[in-house]
């Protein structure tokens, strides 16, 4: 009897140190929720401020770098204008590139942030005149020169969307002429950077896209 109670006790031991093993296990696999609490009063005094470009016109464009927060790109009526400083300064870059000056959308590429894609030609209709634009130019310099890559007759190109793990992969709306019928509305799709072009969604001469989105965990 007293040999088979320091046994007893020995696998008892044994038995919990095997459930708690195994337990400690299954915690590990839980991810932990973490939470993150902040006074809301701190940020009441915050509020928007124009940052300019005081000259720039109507802006109907705006896109970021993932990799740089500092980095924007601006696109009115006046072109296309880049801030390498938070909108402390801003510098005019498609003056002497563009043919037209009314910009519709802007993307920069999320694989590479040189890789920036603009379509012409402002998108938010309005009323009184709304100028058109030439199609799509590309940049792969950040900026600093761009070449016409097509599309010139689509006239309003409302947004842009680059594959996040190809920048040569686009998919351009565009939302066509405000003033007439024409077929060359609807959704185009490159895979060679812009050297050539497929419509691979159209509904009528009428009907023109206003707005896509691509989801960046299912391209």
């Amino acid at each position: 009897m007293r040999i088979l109670q320091p046994l007893a006790a020995l696998a008892l031991s044994l038995c919990l140190f095997i459930q708690t093993g195994n337990a400690q296990r299954r915690k590990s696999n839980t991810t932990p929720t973490v939470t993150t609490s902040y006074d809301t009063a701190l940020y009441n005094a915050m509020e928007f401020r124009n940052i300019g470009p005081f000259r720039g016109g109507r802006a109907t464009a705006v896109a970021g770098v993932v990799q740089d927060p500092m980095t924007y790109y601006m696109g009115a009526t006046g072109g296309v204008w880049k801030t390498d400083d938070a909108g402390e300064s801003w510098k005019n870059v498609s003056d002497g590139f563009f043919n037209t000056a009314s910009v519709g959308a802007i993307t920069v590429s999320e694989s590479d942030p040189n890789v920036v894609y603009v379509g012409m030609g402002e998108a938010p209709v309005r009323g009184v005149m709304t100028s058109h634009g030439d199609g799509m130019y590309k940049s792969t310099d950040g900026g600093k020169t761009w070449k016409h890559i097509g599309l010139e007759k689509t006239r309003q190109i409302s947004k842009i969307a680059v594959h996040p793990d190809n920048s040569d992969v686009v998919i351009v709306a565009a939302q066509g002429s405000p003033y007439g019928a024409t077929e060359d509305r609807g959704i185009y799709k490159t895979t060679d950077g812009g050297k050539t072009w497929n419509k691979v969604h159209y509904v009528d001469e009428n009907s023109g896209v206003s707005d896509l989105s691509m989801d960046m965990t299912n391209p």
